[in-house]
């Protein structure tokens, strides 16, 4: 099978396209052939080793992927070979083929009618956007949201989300392209960080203050997006996608009376998982959630699909197409 590897750390540039055996399974593995695979921003991270885990070279990463079960060990009987699936790990996902244990890894069968490349798309993004707007924010039908980040693949989710949970939504992105994307997702206000102010245009926008702020971006973006809370408003950060976690002054948490939380998949309880995650296949299975797929590169462009994630480029979700 052909993999991308990273042999040694740095930028996306030091991947390269390798041949490598396909091992045999080991009792309760399962062998997936992969067809397409979802670049995240901690996929670079964890090239250049600055991730909050570091993994050893020499590996193949890709974290997110959808394809086809070819081989069952014996004792496992979650999936069978001919099954449509698709799964998150920690790396290993950039290649033909991948061998999970069955026990490290919850595969998701995919919904009939629902195309592979869309499910490989769907997970991470859409996930977490839904477990955050709906168990974190506690997000309802007229809040007001803003979704900085809202070019990227889960500040897209975040808008879509929003606006199918009844939210008016304001976007945040750094360019008018990935605004119009936000706006064609449902978005009601548009605002440019890099040509306005944001903490101004937020004030204009939403005069009396939104009620909710979903941050995965943080740097510079997140004390202005604090500051147009409403009182009592839920700020939720989700990651750093600038690479500068903020900080906050606290005492606009005191005066403001605002709540600041974080978001991890761990921390939403057990039925509150149960019933997002039946929520969300609904809205997958009835169109009324889609990730938006920005761009495709096959298997030997993968530094390329790497770099247009590293350099803020990617709108929605970037995807290596391991078919062609």
């Amino acid at each position: 099978m052909r993999a991308a590897v990273c042999s040694d750390y740095g930028t996306p540039e030091v991947i390269t396209i390798e041949a490598r055996l396909s091992p045999p399974l080991e009792a309760g593995q399962i062998r997936i052939r992969i067809e397409s695979a979802a670049v995240n921003f901690s996929d670079v991270l964890l090239i250049a080793n600055t991730y909050q885990v570091s993994v050893p070279t020499p590996f193949t990463p890709g974290s997110e992927f959808a394809g086809v079960v070819v081989e069952v060990s014996d004792g496992v009987a979650a999936v069978a070979v001919g099954d449509r699936v698709t799964g998150t790990g920690f790396v290993g996902a950039f290649a033909e083929e991948i061998i999970i244990a069955s026990d490290k890894l919850t595969l998701r069968r995919i919904p009939e009618g629902v195309e592979t490349r869309t499910a490989a798309a769907f997970g991470v993004a859409h996930r977490t956007a839904y477990h955050t707007l709906r168990s974190v924010a506690r997000l309802k039908s007229g809040d007001e949201l803003i979704v900085l980040g809202a070019g990227g693949g889960v500040g897209i989710a975040a808008v879509q989300l929003g606006v199918a949970l009844g939210a008016t939504v304001t976007a945040v992105a750094s360019s008018t392209q990935k605004l119009d994307v936000a706006a064609s997702y449902g978005a009601s206000h548009l605002v440019n960080h890099r040509t306005d102010d944001l903490r101004t245009a937020l004030k204009a926008a939403l005069p009396q203050g939104a009620d909710i702020v979903a941050d995965p971006v943080g740097g510079d973006l997140s004390e202005p997006a604090l500051r147009a809370l409403r009182p009592g408003g839920r700020f939720v950060t989700i990651g750093y996608a600038s690479g500068v976690i903020p900080k906050i002054p606290l005492n606009l948490v005191l005066v403001k009376g605002v709540q600041v939380n974080g978001f991890q998949f761990k921390d939403i309880p057990p039925e509150e998982f149960r019933r997002n995650e039946a929520e969300l296949t609904e809205l997958l299975v009835s169109g009324r959630a889609v990730p938006h797929i920005g761009a495709e590169f096959p298997l030997d462009k993968t530094a390329d699909a790497l770099r247009m994630v590293a350099d803020g480029q990617a709108i929605g979700k970037v995807l290596i197409d391991l078919t062609a």
